[in-house]
């Protein structure tokens, strides 16, 4: 894990400083970003064509430079979610979230038992590669406490329900996704639009 994980850096102070890797993923990248001041960083994988395979190695770049790495999965899908924590990333954003249902589906696949029904996945990323002989529940408390959840909202639904979404227990933070926003309002781009301002209170 990063020496800082991402969960521990929210409640550290009100702002913090990332950015997205949507093309550049060389094995210097985790050093480069912490020397330019960030303080984690997010994988896209939604519009980009990473595939699991660079995003284990990203993983492990970060964490040799004890930056915190969310992956952006492709989708809502629980093996996106759960392949993504697997490989040891600090926490997940999940795309277009629009429901309760939709939010407790997501915390469903990336939380072990008994805050969700991920699947057990053993010595691989998330625990180090390390062959451990603890007892399955306190290595299952320490993984759900060290993963972020972030949620997408992306379209009017989900701005009507973003409140009881932020209140869910598990869920870390809901970045919103403006120009999807605006798409989805039907008024593309329009970020002085009355109901565009409404739903981003």
């Amino acid at each position: 894990m990063a020496t800082v994980n991402l969960r521990s850096l929210i409640g550290t102070k009100p702002t913090k400083i990332g950015t997205f890797l949507f093309e550049f993923t060389t094995p210097g990248i985790g050093q480069i970003l912490k020397a330019a001041g960030a303080e984690y960083a997010v994988l896209d994988m939604e519009h980009t064509g990473f595939s699991f395979d660079t995003v284990r190695q990203v993983v492990r770049y970060c964490q040799a430079a004890g930056l915190p790495l969310v992956v952006r999965v492709p989708s809502q899908q629980r093996h996106h979610i759960s392949r993504a924590l697997d490989t040891g990333a600090d926490g997940v954003m999940v795309p277009i979230v629009s429901s309760i249902e939709q939010a407790k589906a997501v915390l469903d696949a990336a939380k072990y038992w008994p805050d969700g029904t991920r699947g057990v996945a053993l010595g691989l990323g998330h625990e180090r590669f390390a062959m451990r002989s603890e007892p399955l529940l306190p290595r299952f408390a320490e993984q759900n406490a060290r993963t972020a959840i972030i949620l997408q909202v992306e379209d009017p639904r989900g701005a009507a329900a973003a409140d009881q979404i932020a209140a869910m227990p598990g869920v870390d933070m809901l970045w919103l996704g403006h120009n999807d926003l605006t798409v989805a309002m039907g008024e593309p781009g329009a970020f002085d639009h009355p109901d565009f301002a409404r739903a981003e209170q």
